[in-house]
């Protein structure tokens, strides 16, 4: 059997490169699987290794040398089952005791892992879905709205604000209306706060109204000589 040409390698070249794969012959120099049929499904760098022709026969992918492959005769049908491409070597012949030899295996191309069996009637294998946690809404808070009351220079005033909206300017109200305001709220320290300046505001009262009466006094002797 002659072997592939360089002007065969060209035209397997050729053809891949189209997106067909050629058929082969192997030739006796492949040993027990010469006369069988492959697929060329790629080439090597020749560069490299001188069997640069990957050979698809049965469910093997391995290369071969252009000396090992010829172009197949039209009508040959590829193998579908692999045979070994090189035959085992005979185990030696031992005197004594017998020895186990590893026989090394030739290069099986890698399958895909088989598909996982199905559970057996009645077995439940799926995994319970993992319980999504729903948080509560949080209700949506109404608008704020802030009294203040406020003392001041000698004044007690109110103002009342909602959100960013001035609901009432501060406006002058009376010490009784600040007094009774206050006591409404139970605040340790506020009533007593309130209580010292409205003690401090009645003592300034009381002093005014007594330059007061001294006033009227004077006014009223000077009128007397007057008259």
């Amino acid at each position: 059997m002659a072997a592939l040409s360089a002007e065969d390698i060209q035209g397997i070249e050729t053809a891949l490169a189209a997106g067909r794969k050629p058929k082969v012959q192997f030739t006796e120099s492949a040993g027990q699987i010469a006369g069988q049929i492959g697929q060329v499904v790629g080439l090597t760098d020749r560069s490299e290794s001188d069997e640069f022709v990957v050979v698809r026969f049965g469910r093997d992918e391995l290369p071969f040398s252009p000396g090992d492959l010829q172009i197949a005769p039209r009508g040959a049908v590829a193998a579908k089952k692999a045979v070994p491409a090189v035959a085992p070597p005979a185990e030696p012949e031992l005197t004594g005791p017998e020895f186990m030899i590893d026989k090394p295996l030739p290069p099986q191309r890698k399958e895909s892992p088989a598909p996982a069996r199905p559970a057996a009637e009645g077995t439940d294998v799926t995994a319970p879905a993992p319980r999504k946690v729903t948080k509560p809404a949080k209700a949506k808070p109404g608008p704020s709205l802030t009294v203040t009351l406020a003392y001041g220079d000698g004044e007690w005033t109110v103002a009342a604000q909602q959100g960013a909206k001035s609901l009432a300017r501060p406006y002058v109200i009376r010490p009784a209306e600040a007094l009774k305001i206050v006591s409404l709220v139970d605040v340790p320290g506020v009533q007593d706060a309130v209580e010292q300046i409205m003690t401090a505001e009645r003592a300034e009262a009381q002093a005014q109204a007594e330059r007061l009466r001294a006033e009227l006094a004077e006014v009223e002797a000077r009128l007397a000589e007057l008259t």
